[in-house]
């Protein structure tokens, strides 16, 4: 039971590591407004999930879909 536990452990850790890193990976954002580039600025965490789940930025000139690139 010993070793499968050491055996086992160096994997766990290294799951956990891969699951916190992408929680505060950051990317550009920007979208594209009349043939030119609008940019968001730099968008991490739970701020880039949301906009990347919802895919537009909508102005008061209407909806336009959203571009985020990794840095």
């Amino acid at each position: 039971m010993k070793k499968l536990v050491l055996n086992v452990a160096p994997f766990l850790f290294a799951g956990f590591l891969v699951i916190s890193c992408d929680k505060n990976k950051c990317h550009e954002c920007h979208y594209d407004k009349n043939g030119s580039e609008v940019e968001l600025g730099e968008k991490c965490g739970q701020e880039l999930k949301d906009l990347e789940a919802l895919g537009t930025f909508t102005d008061s000139t209407g909806n336009y879909v959203v571009h985020c690139d990794e840095h």
